[in-house]
C-alpha cells in the first residue's frame, strides 16, 4: 500500500473526517431547538386568540361601548408596530452580515435590532399607563382581560427575545461568530421573526378587525 492510498483510508475511516461531513449539511442542534420551541409557541398563541375570539363571539357589541376609542389604531401603537418591523429587518441584516464574515455590519445591525426592541417595550409600557388612564385594566370584562393577557404574553416574550440579543450582539463584540460559526445567530433571528409575526397578527386582530 502506497503512502498516498494509507493515508486516504485513514481519512475515510476517522471519526473526525466522518463527524465533519455529517455536520456540514442538514439543520444543526441549535436551529432545531428553536424550530421546535417555536412550534410549541405557536400552538401556544393559537389557544389565546382561541379565547379572544370564543369570548368576541359571546359578548357584544365588541369592544365595550365605554373603549370603543380607546384602541384606535392610528395612535402610539401603530409607531412601535412599525418598529418592531423594523427590528426584523436589521435583525436578517444582521444575519446575512456574518454569513459574509462582515463582522462590523453584524454588530451594527445587532445593535440597532436590539435598541429597537428595547424601544418597542418602552412604548408599549407607556401604551398601558395611557389605557389605565382611560379605565382600561384587567378587570374590565373579557375584552379587558383578553387584551392584556394577549399582548403582555407577546409583550414578555419580546423582553425574553431582547435579552437572548443582548447575549448574541456580547458574544459577537467578543467575536465568537464568523460565516463558519453562527448557528446562534440565525436562532435567535428565528425566535424575533415570530415575535414580530405574532405582533402584527395582534395588531390586525385587536385594532383592525
Amino acid at each position: 500500500m502506497t503512502a498516498d492510498s494509507h493515508a486516504l483510508t485513514t481519512a475515510e475511516h476517522s471519526p473526525v473526517a466522518t463527524l465533519a461531513h455529517d455536520t456540514g449539511g442538514g439543520i444543526s442542534n441549535p436551529i432545531l431547538g428553536m424550530i421546535l420551541f417555536l412550534t410549541s409557541e405557536v400552538m401556544f398563541f393559537a389557544g389565546l386568540f382561541a379565547a379572544y375570539f370564543n369570548s368576541r363571539a359571546q359578548n357584544t357589541p365588541w369592544p365595550p361601548a365605554e373603549f370603543a376609542s380607546t384602541l384606535n389604531p392610528i395612535s402610539l401603537i401603530l409607531v412601535a408596530t412599525i418598529i418592531l418591523v423594523a427590528s426584523s429587518f436589521t435583525c436578517q441584516w444582521a444575519v446575512w452580515a456574518i454569513r459574509r464574515d462582515d463582522r462590523t455590519g453584524f454588530i451594527r445591525n445587532m445593535g440597532a435590532t436590539l435598541v429597537l426592541g428595547i424601544i418597542f417595550l418602552v412604548m408599549q409600557a407607556f401604551d398601558y399607563t395611557l389605557l389605565f388612564h382611560e379605565g382600561m385594566t384587567m378587570a374590565s370584562g373579557p375584552f379587558g382581560t383578553t387584551y392584556f393577557t394577549l399582548t403582555g404574553f407577546h409583550g414578555a416574550h419580546v423582553f425574553g427575545g431582547v435579552i437572548m440579543l443582548g447575549v448574541v450582539l456580547y458574544r459577537g463584540m467578543a467575536g465568537q461568530f464568523s460565516s463558519r460559526h453562527h448557528d446562534m445567530v440565525e436562532a435567535a433571528s428565528l425566535y424575533w421573526h415570530f415575535v414580530d409575526i405574532v405582533w402584527i397578527v395582534l395588531f390586525s386582530v385587536l385594532y383592525l378587525l
